[in-house]
């Protein structure tokens, strides 16, 4: 009968022969990094050794009472040493600053990630710092709530979402297909995607609901005392929806916002169009338009629950 230890160096040797990366480095443990984290350890096959990194000395000592990797460290630079993979979880406001300081560090053969949920910004600020012999792919996990922080971690977040992966023409092939595994390995769907287009598609999607929920929210906040507390008290479904994104990380969404100007402004252009027309039949009671765009919303409902999105 074998013992509990050859049992356990048995596992250690399969999880080191099936893993995908040999050294993962996360940096930025709050909830998308946490959550990698967490989905590495309980799907296994992802990562031999998992390093987490953040500078904010609570969040890390945090991320080890957790248990959730094997190394941790504060120092970016002292992270990614010898490391096969490094994912840069922190606003894409920062990664600029960030991949500056551990590019001179990252070993050669590596891969370096991120999972902004803005694509153009990030290639423009990271792909001129990546040095020769590592291979830059950029992705972006479309799952999240509003909780931040290396508790708000979920293992199975990433679970029946999308992950977008936005490689540039020349990235390595082998390279981007590890990213795509990784993903996979926590539960997500996969899919390539222009950066430009990407975030097209998000600023209708995500950037203009954020923006949305924040300034409904901000006008609530602006109505007389007495009003703005039977809002709070009465809140329908409806609004109390808008109040849980706009929990939302507010720099993280300050980065966003900014680093997708100009497509998040041109949604918001067609949106005020759109609730303007909406107004106008509102105002001269035009039945027909008003239920044609409500049933057109239910169908965008529909769709998205038949794809299991909602």
């Amino acid at each position: 009968m074998r013992s509990a230890t050859w049992w356990a160096r048995r596992w250690r040797v399969l999880r080191v022969a099936e893993a995908i990366f040999r050294r993962l480095v996360i940096i930025g443990i709050g909830l998308i990094g946490s959550s990698i984290a967490r989905g590495a350890r309980a799907f296994g096959g992802i990562a031999e050794t998992l390093v987490i990194c953040d500078a904010d000395p609570e969040a890390l000592a945090r991320a080890q009472v957790l248990g959730l990797g094997e190394v941790y460290e504060a120092d970016p630079a002292v992270a990614v040493a010898g490391a096969d993979c490094v994912i840069m979880c922190a606003p894409v406001g920062a990664l600029a600053g960030l991949a500056a300081v551990i590019a001179p560090h990252l070993a050669a053969g590596a891969i370096l990630s991120d999972v902004g949920s803005t694509k153009q910004s990030v290639v423009r600020d990271v792909a001129p710092l990546v040095p020769a012999g590592v291979t830059f792919v950029p992705a972006h996990p479309i799952a999240g709530t509003e909780f931040s922080g290396p508790d708000a971690g979920l293992a199975d977040l990433f679970k029946g979402r999308w992950s977008l992966v936005t490689p540039l023409p020349e990235t390595d092939e082998g390279a981007v297909q590890k990213i795509e595994a990784l993903w996979r390995g926590l539960g997500a769907q996969t899919a390539r995607m222009d950066p430009a287009h990407h975030d097209r598609v998000l600023a209708i999607v995500s950037h203009l609901p954020h923006l949305i929920a924040f300034t409904i929210c901000g006008t609530a906040d602006d109505l007389a005392d007495e009003t703005r507390q039977e809002v709070l008290q009465f809140a329908a479904s409806g609004f109390r929806d808008f109040t849980r994104i706009a929990a939302s990380d507010p720099v993280m969404w300050r980065d966003i916002f900014l680093n997708n100007k100009e497509a998040l402004l041109e949604m918001f252009s067609r949106f005020s169009e759109d609730a303007q027309a909406m107004a106008r039949a509102v105002r001269w009671g035009d039945t027909d338009y008003i239920e044609n765009k409500i049933k057109d919303s239910r169908k965008i409902r529909k769709s998205l629950i038949d794809l299991n999105q909602a």
